[in-house]
């Protein structure tokens, strides 16, 4: 079983990163990480924490985005098509081919949400510039910038002479490069001087932030795999652009009535609180008492798999009892 879990997981995960709506993602979500720099620049106290607030915004958005569409792509249109048949009429169950779906899924959009973590690392060693004279990170453009431009290339070059797969060449190679490439920018600073490493980095707890927002990426893969079961490609957006907009605003909404009134109580209950993945205010804050430590973690991360856990179990009904032959 386990084999056969792994297998319709790897497959998920090429056809992921193949669909053109997974690259067009991964360059929209670098070019608006890259473009929140220059739009962060318009406040009275400090810029970078506008611009750390808009940045894990996006990344928050832009896996919100890639989560629908590319659930369609793997799940909708193989019902749609039929060609789930071919899998399902093996011994094969619809709750192992769902689950190998969601695994498969989950793991492409990860690695793009890895990518776009790397640029938004770059972003904010770069920082918001005060004046217009001020001059940019010079290691950032030379190791971030040099590396995915050699990635593209070279994923063009193995595609011209040796066949290979451009999307899947171009994700692998900048995930690699680009890897290399931060690590590298952590030697130096803006003026290319020997550094202790990574000490002008990003500190921890924006570490912290960012897997807190992986962990909602992790819930909206599940919403967005239960929708398609039954929806297209629009419907689905609308779904997890809903789930995720309630959660956020679930404890304004419902939690400060949820004393009051048993449908606000009810309300509270059935919607994702994303408020307790969102640790920004803390985070601009810089106090201690914000500070985010292991157990909260732990905490949040057995929310989200129960959240998980229980969507999956809803699509798995709705999968259940949708035709596919």
């Amino acid at each position: 079983m386990f084999s056969r879990l792994i297998a319709i997981a790897r497959v998920t995960f090429i056809e992921t990163v193949r669909q053109p709506v997974y690259g067009v993602g991964l360059i929209a979500t670098s070019l608006v990480l890259v473009l929140n720099v220059a739009l962060s620049a318009f406040t009275f106290s400090d810029d970078n924490k506008l611009l750390l607030d808009i940045e894990l915004s996006t990344l928050l958005l832009s896996g919100l985005f890639l989560a629908a569409f590319c659930a369609t792509g793997v799940l909708t249109r193989e019902i749609e098509n039929k060609t789930v048949m071919t899998v399902v009429s093996k011994p094969v169950g619809r709750p192992l081919f769902l689950l190998g779906k969601f695994v498969g899924l989950f793991a492409a959009l990860t690695l793009a949400f890895y990518i776009g973590f790397l640029v938004f690392v770059l972003c904010m060693r770069n920082g918001v510039f005060e004046n217009t004279s001020d001059p940019w990170d010079a290691p950032v453009l030379v190791f971030g910038v040099g590396a995915v431009l050699v990635a593209l290339v070279s994923a063009a070059f193995c595609n011209l002479f040796y066949g290979r797969e451009f999307p899947t060449t171009a994700v692998g190679l900048t995930v690699v490069l680009l890897t290399i490439g931060v690590v590298l920018v952590a030697f130096f600073d803006e003026h290319f001087e020997p550094i202790p490493f990574a000490s002008n980095f990003v500190g921890g707890q924006v570490i912290v932030a960012a897997l807190l927002i992986l962990l909602v990426l992790m819930v909206t893969t599940a919403v967005a795999l239960a929708a398609a079961t039954r929806f297209g490609q629009v419907m689905t957006l609308v779904i997890c652009t809903v789930t995720i907009a309630l959660g956020v605003m679930t404890d304004s909404l419902f939690g400060q009535y949820e004393a009051e009134s048993r449908l606000a109580a009810w309300a509270y209950r059935a919607v994702p609180n994303i408020g307790v993945f969102w640790i920004i205010d803390g985070l601009i804050a810089e106090s201690a008492e914000t500070a985010v430590g292991g157990a909260y973690i732990a905490l949040v991360g057995a929310y989200a798999v129960a959240w998980t856990v229980g969507i999956l179990c809803v699509g798995l009904i709705a999968f259940q009892h949708r035709e596919v032959g």
